[in-house]
């Protein structure tokens, strides 16, 4: 059992989350002037790091906010204090 570290509602249980993904780069503005290969990457390419990497995560069993949290991809654990709600 993992706890999830909510910035709104504090730990809880991993069951109550859903993983977003990694935390990507704002999307082009011009996403018609990229080459095709450029776009495949940014849509479906994942860095898959080894180590510490920013995700987003989504408490959708609980408060409804998805938010931005550092993971260390070897153990699974969160970083303390990483997690942030978007603005």
């Amino acid at each position: 059992m993992h706890l999830v570290p909510c910035p709104w509602c504090g730990e809880r249980h991993e069951s109550e989350f859903a993983y977003a993904g990694e935390k990507k780069s704002p999307r082009p503005l011009d996403a018609g002037s990229l080459a095709d290969d450029v776009w495949i990457d940014y849509v479906i390419g994942r860095a898959n790091p080894r180590g510490v990497t920013r995700e987003k995560w989504w408490h959708v069993r609980g408060c409804g906010l998805m938010f931005s949290i550092e993971r260390d991809t070897r153990s699974h654990e969160f970083v303390a204090g990483s997690a942030e709600a978007p603005r």
